[in-house]
């Protein structure tokens, strides 16, 4: 097999290989505790559990309709149904930052928290 060749194998078969990294990604899954690092058993603290389909914390459980990178941030479109029944569609934002919390808002700013990642 001619040098190029063997190159060229190989190339493929690293890309194969290697997770690939895309704007799909939604690297903010996990548990959080709102506007209060995660000690302890959090008994006393909301919590919000993040997944790649829903978001669930003391307001209700939201379903995740869409979400698309924004630079460092995720705008996630959101149906949620609220502790009373009430159903309604939303946009939030998150933020990741570098001390390992991420910053939320509705779309409007109306509502702000930080939140805190849990360990695993």
């Amino acid at each position: 097999m001619p040098l190029l060749g063997k190159v060229l194998s190989s190339v493929a078969l690293a890309t194969f290989a290697t997770p690939v990294l895309g704007e799909d990604d939604f690297p903010i899954v996990g548990t959080y505790t709102e506007n209060t690092p995660c000690t302890g058993d959090g008994s006393n603290v909301s919590r919000v559990t993040i997944t790649d389909r829903d978001i669930d914390s003391a307001f209700g459980l939201c379903t995740i309709l869409s979400r698309k990178r924004q630079g460092a941030s995720f705008a996630v479109h959101v149906e949620c149904k609220g502790p009373n029944g009430n159903q309604m569609l939303g946009d939030v934002n998150f933020t990741p930052r570098d001390d390992k919390t991420v910053d939320f808002s509705d779309l409007t700013q109306t509502y702000k928290a930080t939140l805190h990642k849990c360990p695993d």
